[in-house]
């Protein structure tokens, strides 16, 4: 990561996901990181694994990967500035968010990961 505020970010967040996973941080591919690991199966029989919590530092974004669960929505609205997608939430910087939210947020999407 090129960006010294970026790479910082980074750190904290491995700190973050590390604290609350009680897991190891590792590479997932070549730009995410991971923390535990998950065995997923779908109705359809596809299935595979993921990591039970996970950010990448991309250069635009930090880019948290947050699954879906009941409240996900209420707390997305207390977080702070950020973006989201279905499982994705883009944040420019931490200091924008509100801690004590973002815990949460990871805490409950990773006691809830599907098949985890």
């Amino acid at each position: 990561v090129a960006d010294a505020d970026r790479r910082a970010d980074a750190r904290e967040l491995i700190s973050i996901m590390k604290a609350i996973t009680g897991e190891k941080p590792y590479m997932w591919g070549p730009s995410i990181i991971g923390f535990g690991t998950c065995h997923y199966v779908y109705d359809s029989g596809r299935e595979g694994d993921a990591p039970r919590a996970a950010f990448s530092p991309r250069k635009s974004a930090l880019v948290l990967y947050i699954g879906e669960f009941p409240g996900r929505e209420a707390l997305l609205k207390k977080l702070g500035k950020h973006t989201s997608g279905k499982s994705c939430i883009y944040v420019k910087k931490l200091a924008d968010l509100d801690r004590k939210v973002l815990e949460t947020l990871i805490a409950k999407s990773t006691a809830t990961a599907q098949g985890c």
